[in-house]
């Protein structure tokens, strides 16, 4: 307001003072916990701006002239060398691997030396001999397939076994190298440039526009296997969720929008259950409501969520019951805290404090054990709580952060008590938030998603590297195990490649521990 516009009366410009300091408290505190969110302490400071806005979720789109052109080591190549021609060799350049990689032969040999024809006993004739790049950790290798030939001297029948298969159809890499590009990039967040950089000084030439290729074409070989684990979760009685920006290249415009990553967590450990977690993320190109109605169509039991309004419609019939978390609630009083040491906000922290005392003390047991207790020690602590809330937003300015703070404890009051009810809820969401912050480790690495295709292929491998984790399972033996038999394995019987079914010795060390 110009000065010459103040008025004369005291009172009144005592009131402009008055809310200008409110104004002027309100925008130090957002500076302050913006600062926080940046450069404070990771145990602390809440990562959903700075950290993901660079989540690594893609690649940039490779130029269609850049994918047109002639790799050095093309993904279509199949590096096979034949003792015999044919059509495909012919129409083939034959790709030769570095003499001083080391080899492991593997030959197929027939199972019976006899003519299936006749019967007569059957003599050499050749053999082909096809090789794959495939990767163990620390160092490359060829793998060689040999499948020799056997022809009758009778009937002239020739016999010889199949080519294996291939985790992608005349594609060069090996199921070891396949999962180490995959995991390179989502659980290392080493983006694909550098991939091949490093790849180039072990000798072996591999661009990015290949790499990106190997990527996507794993990713839709992981699909069903994702879906099998969509199924899981969503048959879970409680699942905890939470959501995160993913910023993606607008094609052909330069710039970027913000699109969503979800995460559906199903982990009953706590509260004692032996059930194998399992983490199951999906992208959407928005944040509309209606994306995790479409994920958990179908969907009965409690979500353990934040107050995000998208979850209204969900909670709405009762099939799903909300759950809240404390520690969204802790959290808005602990940046208060830090900006002035208000003893209101420490109070409040102290009150919240002693309900965790309790959780810590029944971690594990079983639900009847941890209502129990709660009931016993925690529902008690929590009417104390109520009550100094309420008492105490009539003591603060209504604009304060403080009464915002408050506000919305009281508000969101019964999702809040929630575990209070139920011996399976836990007191806060931080499973979903644990989910979600392998995701945004890589933010020095990547800026955006190349498209809404790579955000998709980020969530399907996201969620099979997460359950793995989340079964004590490393995620490059299992998905180099997964690559070597999804090709040929049932798709009526995917759930048996699913982390605990597949590496069940892991899971139960897992559990024990």
């Amino acid at each position: 307001m110009p000065a010459n516009h103040l008025p004369d009366d005291i009172a009144a410009l005592k009131r402009i003072v008055a809310s200008r300091d409110e104004t002027i408290a309100q925008l130090l505190a957002e500076i302050s916990r913006l600062k926080r969110w940046q450069y404070g302490r990771s145990s602390e400071r809440m990562t959903e701006l700075m950290d993901q806005l660079q989540l690594a979720l893609g690649e940039l789109p490779v130029p269609e002239a850049d994918m047109a052109a002639p790799a050095k080591v093309p993904d279509a190549a199949t590096a096979d060398t034949s003792a015999t021609t044919n059509l495909n060799s012919l129409r083939r350049k034959p790709r030769h691997f570095p003499a001083h990689l080391p080899r492991d032969t593997v030959v197929h040999t027939p199972t019976s030396c006899g003519c299936p024809e006749c019967g007569k006993q059957m003599r050499a004739l050749g053999e082909d001999v096809s090789e794959v790049l495939d990767y163990v950790p620390g160092y490359f290798k060829v793998l060689r397939h040999v499948r020799p030939k056997l022809s009758c001297p009778r009937c002239a029948a020739v016999v010889q076994e199949p080519a294996p298969s291939r985790p992608i159809a005349r594609s060069m890499a090996g199921a070891g190298l396949l999962a180490q590009v995959v995991v390179a990039k989502y659980a290392d967040h080493t983006p694909l440039y550098r991939q091949a950089g490093i790849y180039r000084r072990a000798g072996i030439e591999l661009d990015r526009a290949t790499l990106a290729s190997w990527v996507r074409e794993a990713a839709a070989l992981l699909q069903p296997l994702s879906d099998a684990l969509g199924r899981y979760v969503r048959d879970a009685d409680k699942l905890h969720t939470d959501d995160t920006p993913v910023p993606v290249l607008e094609p052909g415009r330069g710039k970027t929008r913000t699109a969503r990553l979800w995460t559906y967590v199903r982990d009953d450990r706590p509260a004692g259950s032996r059930a194998p977690p399992a983490v199951w993320y999906r992208y959407s190109p928005d944040r509309k409501g209606e994306r995790p109605r479409e994920h958990l169509a179908g969907y009965t039991g409690i979500l353990q969520a934040d107050a995000f309004s998208g979850y209204d419609a969900l909670y709405r019939d009762g099939t799903v019951i909300e759950a809240g978390c404390w520690a969204h609630a802790r959290r808005k009083f602990y940046d208060i805290y830090k900006l002035d040491s208000s003893p209101i906000a420490e109070e409040a922290l102290h009150r919240i404090g002693a309900l965790y005392v309790v959780e810590r003390e029944v971690r594990g047991q079983t639900p009847n054990v941890r209502l129990s207790a709660r009931q016993q020690r925690s529902a008690p602590l929590l009417a104390e709580l109520k009550a100094w809330l309420e008492h105490t937003l009539s003591l603060v300015s209504a604009k304060s952060g403080l009464a915002k703070a408050i506000r919305y404890s009281l508000g969101h009051w019964h999702a809040l008590t929630r575990y209070c009810e139920d011996g399976r809820v836990e007191v806060d969401n931080n499973t979903a938030e644990r989910a979600i912050r392998p995701l945004v480790l890589g933010r020095r690495n990547y800026l955006f998603a190349g498209s809404d295709g790579g955000g998709q292929s980020a969530a399907v491998i996201y969620s099979l590297i997460g359950t793995a984790r989340l079964n004590g399972i490393e995620p490059f033996a299992y998905l180099r195990t997964v690559f070597e038999r999804i090709a040929d394995h049932p798709i009526n019987r995917i759930d048996e490649l699913l982390p605990w079914h597949l590496m069940p010795t892991a899971h139960i060390e897992q559990q024990a521990a």
